[in-house]
Parts: C-alpha cells; sequence; structure tokens
C-alpha cells in the first residue's frame, strides 16, 4: 500500500497509540475530581502543558488543548469576534482558506461582520500591499493560513505579523495545520496572536488539537460550563488526547530537524516526472511546501484516477478532505485563476517523512499506465 493523502490525515505513529493506551488505563480519572486519582490526573495534564509549550517555544498559559483544527480555527476566530466587536466589525482573510476559516466568517456575517478576502496569485500568495491596503480602523482580526492545503503555496506570515504588530487593536491568526512540522513557524515574537494545530496531521490521533492563544489575548467562549482550559474551552479533558498530541508534536520537531531535505528531494523527483508526462499540468508553486503537490490531468475527471490508482492500491486525494465531496471546481484553484479544465480535474499528492523514492516511483509508473489505458478507452 502506497499512501500519499497525508494532507488528509496521517498513520498514527506507534509510540502515540501506546500513549494513548497507557493513558486511558492508568489515568482515567476526570482531571477536575478532588480525590487522589483526579489529583494525578490534573498533574499530567499540566505536566502535558508545560511539555507543549517547552516545544513550541511559549508559555503554559497559552496553550489550550483542542479537539484540532476545525474547533480551533472557530475559537480563535469567533472568539475575538465576539469578545471584541465593540472595537470594530472588520476581518481580513483571504481566498484560499480552509472551510473551517472560510465558513467560519461566512457565518460571523449574520451577525454584522464584514469580511474582507484579500485575492492571491497564480502561486496561491496574497500581496502584502493588499494587506496593508485593506486593514482599517474596525478591522480586528487577521487569519491567514500558513500553508494551504490543496496547493501547499506558503503565506509570508513574518511580514504578516510586522504588519500586525503595528496595530494594537488588531489580532493575527494562523491555520498551521499543514504547515507545522513541515515549515518551521516561530510563534513567540512572530506577531502572531492565535495559532491552530491538529493532531491527526502529524501521526497524532484524531480528535487532538492545540490552539496557542497569546497572553493577554481575550477571546469569547464557544462553550460554557466548568471553565476548564483557561475557561476557553469548558469540558472534561481528553488527558489521553492531550499526552497523545504532545508526544506528535514532539516527533514531528524531530523529524523535521533531521529529515526536512528528504521532504524536499522526494517533491523535487515527483515534480520532475509529473512534468515529463504531456498529458499533466503542476499546479503547485515552484516554492510550495515540500510535502504537497497539486497537478491536473486536464480532460480525465480526478475521481476517475483516483478509482484507478487505488485499484492498485495508491492512495491520492483531490482537492480538501473537507470539500472534496462538493462541487467539481476546486475553489483554491480557481481563486488563483487557473482555467476551468484544470480546476475541475486537480489532484494532490500529499507526503509524509515516511514515504520514499521508491513508492513515488510506483506511483508514477502507474499513472502513466492509467493515463496510456483511459486514453485507449476514449479513442
Amino acid at each position: 500500500m502506497i499512501y500519499l493523502d497525508n494532507s488528509a490525515t496521517t498513520k498514527p505513529a506507534p509510540s502515540v497509540l501506546k500513549s494513548f493506551e497507557q493513558v486511558s488505563t492508568a489515568f482515567f480519572a476526570n482531571p477536575s475530581s478532588i480525590h487522589p486519582m483526579g489529583g494525578e490526573a490534573e498533574k499530567l495534564l499540566i505536566q502535558a502543558k508545560r511539555q507543549a509549550a517547552d516545544l513550541l517555544q511559549v508559555e503554559p498559559n497559552e496553550i489550550v488543548f483542542t479537539s484540532g483544527g476545525t474547533e480551533g480555527n472557530n475559537i480563535a476566530i469567533k472568539g475575538i469576534a465576539l469578545e471584541h466587536q465593540n472595537r470594530g466589525k472588520h476581518i481580513i482573510t483571504t481566498d484560499i482558506e480552509h472551510p473551517s476559516v472560510y465558513n467560519a466568517c461566512e457565518s460571523l456575517k449574520k451577525l454584522g461582520f464584514e469580511i474582507t478576502y484579500l485575492p492571491v496569485n497564480q502561486s496561491g500568495v496574497i500581496d502584502i500591499v493588499d494587506l496593508k491596503n485593506a486593514i482599517r480602523e474596525d478591522t480586528i482580526l487577521i487569519s491567514i493560513m500558513h500553508v494551504n492545503n490543496e496547493m501547499g503555496s506558503i503565506q509570508p506570515i513574518h511580514e504578516i505579523g510586522k504588519i500586525a504588530n503595528q496595530y494594537p487593536k488588531l489580532f493575527f491568526h494562523v491555520d498551521h495545520v499543514q504547515g507545522f512540522g513541515k515549515i518551521p513557524l516561530d510563534l513567540a515574537d512572530s506577531g502572531i496572536d492565535l495559532c491552530t494545530i491538529s493532531g491527526h496531521k502529524i501521526h497524532g490521533l484524531k480528535g487532538t488539537g492545540i490552539l496557542y492563544v497569546k497572553q493577554r489575548t481575550t477571546l469569547f467562549p464557544l462553550f460554557h460550563g466548568g471553565e476548564q482550559e483557561q475557561a476557553i474551552r469548558s469540558g472534561t479533558e481528553n488527558l489521553a488526547g492531550a499526552v497523545t498530541i504532545v508526544k506528535a508534536i514532539r516527533l514531528m520537531k524531530e523529524k523535521e530537524k533531521k529529515d526536512q531535505l528528504h521532504l524536499y528531494e522526494l517533491q523535487q523527483y515527483l515534480v520532475r516526472e509529473l512534468e515529463s508526462i504531456k498529458e499533466v499540468k503542476l499546479n503547485s508553486p515552484k516554492e510550495a511546501a515540500p510535502h504537497i503537490i497539486n497537478f491536473s490531468i486536464p480532460g480525465i475527471k480526478p475521481e476517475v484516477i483516483i478509482h484507478m490508482l487505488s485499484d492498485e492500491d495508491i492512495f491520492i486525494s483531490t482537492k480538501s478532505a473537507c470539500s472534496s465531496k462538493k462541487t467539481d471546481e476546486s475553489k483554491i484553484l480557481a481563486a488563483c485563476g487557473l482555467s476551468e479544465d484544470r480546476t475541475t480535474s486537480a489532484l494532490r499528492v500529499s507526503m509524509s517523512y515516511e514515504n520514499n523514492k521508491e513508492e513515488l516511483k510506483r506511483f508514477i509508473n502507474v499513472l502513466r499506465e492509467k493515463i496510456r489505458q483511459f486514453k485507449e478507452v476514449m479513442e
């Protein structure tokens, strides 16, 4: 089996699964309970938070454990909007955000918020001048992803952070779900006030995540209850989930240091081979993140290719997993100004550090053969 859909989800690391089992078995008590077993669970939760903070080089009280990227993005965007609407009701984001950001922003229109969607160039990157021109007196939030989940395009987060820093009333949120562990991003002293990380994108477990909330950043909570997680996210803590995402972060940080060149070598090989197939049009920019490669085969529906490859035990995807069952056209590629024959035939290969060149060779060989077979049938 060759798995090349890692941006949708990754295979959990064995040590992560082991941690989950151990914590679930030995520390099953509620961390809020006042008896000794609850106390032990609480100690482990505090320890996990300290370890996460140390790995991300932030403070423990800036870590909020969540259920993943969608919840983290919603807490950040709606939390800022509802808490600070007296300052203004204007939010800036981009045309190519993940549905959990785009739809969260759209929902706020019903409450009187105004959203500015910044355009992107053909590489899927915003123009800093457009961002500067979009900021108004009533702007309270900029929400821009680091790495795009379909194209792999990388936004100039540090430049955006410097601009955001010039406006004391304005908060800056980054969706770092696809970039974490592949494209380094410093959180402290970066101008970033909120940052979302998801466990199942980094060989952790589904239902786990972290939202970084910079000190003195206040949010209106989406959940009200027992005031867990600094009253930002009430509800009994998922202790095993918290421990496992910290484990996954540690493993990814090690991989990023040791094996990042490996990902770039895989990217270069795959791009070179795809460009040699005359029917293929490459959509990802040359400066894209190394693990995401988007391409189109105009004239062939993406689901046809996906099914043909899956028959050979090779798994890739089309668009984001959160929108792949909707309309044929990729909203992201359309925003980049690509032609309809490419926006409706896009495919995505997304790699992890576990993939190797032999797998990519087989993928390319099978892809060539399946394109040839399809053309023969259609002639």
